[in-house]
């Protein structure tokens, strides 16, 4: 599990520079480790029986 951390921010575009400059640090796969973890998360609070570890794959046809 991630340690956590806070940075705090003199202003709103202050936060929000610094978490773009935080995840464009980070690698691809530590992105993604994130988005799995906030999935994880989400099954665990909403009580859903999620065992699949991947992202879906969803395909539209747009016309």
């Amino acid at each position: 599990m991630k340690k956590i951390w806070m940075h705090k921010a003199k202003s709103f575009k202050e936060a929000e520079d610094f978490e773009n400059r935080y995840y464009m640090e980070e690698t691809p796969e530590e992105r993604l480790s994130d988005i799995q973890l906030c999935r994880e998360l989400y099954f665990r609070i909403k009580k859903i029986n999620a065992n699949r570890k991947r992202l879906r794959r969803v395909v539209r046809v747009l016309q």
